[in-house]
């Protein structure tokens, strides 16, 4: 199958995390469409010098990359296309993977009215005027490929087409280490066509030529669809963003319909749970079993669980789904991971579960402290499991390196929802960035975890695909639970999923081969955790 991912604005070194992760195993083929904040990359076999100015100093990245060329930029207005698709394992692999990338921008270009455009001779890529006195180039392409399955090898990077794009930027560096030629780009050479468009157009390409079997689409959706005359500016920003994903608020339930038998649940307030709550609450701590609210704190605390939240109680971010406090955030509390390795000894918890607050005003998004607390279990409790819920640190890869050399027992880092949804559920947030943070994890040897809710406008087929995208960058354990609105300005739940449909995907998730899905209306992030992390570790 061929999955096609349209991502948007995507950061280099999580796409380049994200292409690792989906071309190290034998499963499916990926295109991957996006474009790059400013950043100039730097090919293994790079000459530095060919960098000439300071990337900070136009608002630019320097990135080092191993696929092969030279130097290059990336930035708004080009489109980039990253094809992980399997190959022959043969020496001649590589070049031809790149005379096809080569023939599919010919095509592209020639169906978007750019004449005169072909190959230079000795010098990959597509170039306009190739064969005239000033041949300038519009795609530049370069490749690497990786050992796949039995005799095969799989794709890594692929092409960047400028469309419209800052062409100034090419100057602070020798292009591809070519200094006597040129670089255009479709707007200088007079098609006036949007990038949306030319997306189109290369993705109906790449859909025949890589396409093999089937193919399945899905895209982030990332700003309007329309001029906003309809009065949709007047609107709350999440009603706004839901429109522009193409829910309808108005379909969605209402916050005083009664909910489906298998929804409620039962209070359950033994000594159990009265025990544990005076732990947590003698020792200063926060749960997110009360902050968020969660429908299970009856039967898990009654049990003796509970998932601890540091960092305070106040997060960053405003997420449409979530009720955890939005108002500025305090400073850390120092002894917060003591506070919590205490509780986790008191408790006898053979698994504990900590979870976190977004800190974007923190440098290292609160990763310091999530890392401290995994050490402080470790100290008073040596013998417990340490499982984490982090955020994404704003994609840091040092803040992320942190946690992982805490080495938590199972890493997890919710996705929430499908591609089309994420700016709309968490705008903060981004689908690329997760799988990201979750490729990097399972990078650093750690089990990973990742979770999402129903019930916000998504189709069947989305959840699935998004279930397909975690495990092809090796999530071990998939949560997926019913979402249930806190409060009106929330999003509106679109619909309850019923019981057997959680059946299903349960049954989707050992079909792609997942090692442990925790499906069901009331499943939450650390539902069942020991359980899910003792199944994930059994089948690794």
């Amino acid at each position: 199958m061929l999955r096609i991912r349209s991502l948007g604005s995507v950061p280099y070194r999580e796409a380049y995390a994200l292409q690792h992760a989906l071309a190290s195993g034998a499963g499916d083929d990926y295109l991957l469409v996006l474009q790059h904040p400013h950043v100039f990359t730097l090919g293994a076999h790079g000459d530095p010098d060919h960098v000439l100015t300071d990337p900070a100093s136009v608002g630019a990245t320097l990135e080092r990359t191993d696929r092969g060329g030279d130097v290059t930029y990336h930035g708004p207005g080009q489109l980039v296309c990253y094809p992980i698709v399997s190959v022959p394992d043969d020496p001649s692999a590589g070049p031809a993977h790149v005379h096809r990338l080569e023939e599919l921008v010919l095509g592209t270009l020639a169906d978007l009215g750019l004449t005169g455009a072909g190959r230079l001779s000795g010098y990959p890529g597509v170039w306009v005027d190739a064969g005239g006195p000033t041949p300038r180039k519009i795609a530049a392409i370069g490749v690497r490929t990786v050992k796949g399955g039995p005799g095969t090898r799989r794709t890594l990077h692929g092409v960047a087409l400028n469309v419209d794009c800052d062409l100034s930027m090419f100057g602070h560096i020798v292009p591809c280490g070519i200094a006597d030629r040129g670089v255009t780009s479709l707007r200088e050479e007079g098609v006036d066509v949007s990038l949306d468009r030319v997306a189109e157009v290369f993705i109906a390409r790449a859909s025949a030529m890589f396409g093999r079997g089937a193919i399945e689409r899905h895209d982030v959706v990332t700003g309007p669809t329309s001029s906003g005359q309809d009065g949709a500016d007047a609107e709350r920003p999440v009603i706004r963003r839901l429109r522009q994903a193409g829910v309808s608020p108005e379909a969605g339930l209402q916050i005083s319909e009664r909910k489906p038998p298998w929804i409620r649940v039962p209070v359950r307030m033994g000594k159990e749970y009265t025990s544990l709550g005076r732990t947590i609450h003698d020792l200063g701590l926060v749960t997110v079993c009360e902050e968020a609210g969660c429908p299970n704190i009856y039967e898990c605390w009654s049990e003796g669980t509970a998932t601890f939240m540091i960092n305070g109680d106040r997060c960053t971010r405003a997420c449409g789904f979530c009720q955890v406090d939005t108002r500025h955030p305090l400073a850390l509390s120092p002894d917060e991971p003591d506070r919590v390795a205490r509780a986790v000894e008191r408790m006898a918890l053979g698994h504990a579960v900590v979870t976190c607050v977004a800190r974007d005003d923190l440098a290292d998004g609160g990763a310091g402290a999530m890392a401290e607390t995994i050490a402080a279990i470790r100290r008073s409790t040596p013998q417990t499991t340490v499982e984490v819920l982090i955020s994404d640190c704003r994609g840091d890869p040092s803040s992320l390196e942190r946690i992982f050399a805490a080495q938590p027992d199972v890493l997890n880092h919710n996705i929430e929802t499908v591609a089309r949804l994420q700016r709309a559920v968490r705008p903060s947030a981004g689908y690329a960035r997760s799988l990201a943070v979750l490729a990097r994890a399972g990078d650093a040897g750690l089990v990973t975890k990742s979770g999402l809710m129903v019930g916000l406008g998504e189709r069947e087929d989305e959840v699935i695909a998004t279930m397909a995208d975690l495990r092809a960058v090796g999530v071990s354990i998939i949560t997926i639970g019913q979402y249930l609105r806190p409060s009106r300005d929330h999003i509106p739940v679109s619909r309850y999923w019923a019981p057997e449909e959680f059946d299903h995907l349960k049954e989707v998730g050992a079909a792609l081969g997942v090692p442990h899905v925790e499906a069901s209306p009331l499943t939450r992030s650390s539902y069942h955790a020991r359980d899910a992390a003792a199944a994930a570790h059994a089948a690794l």
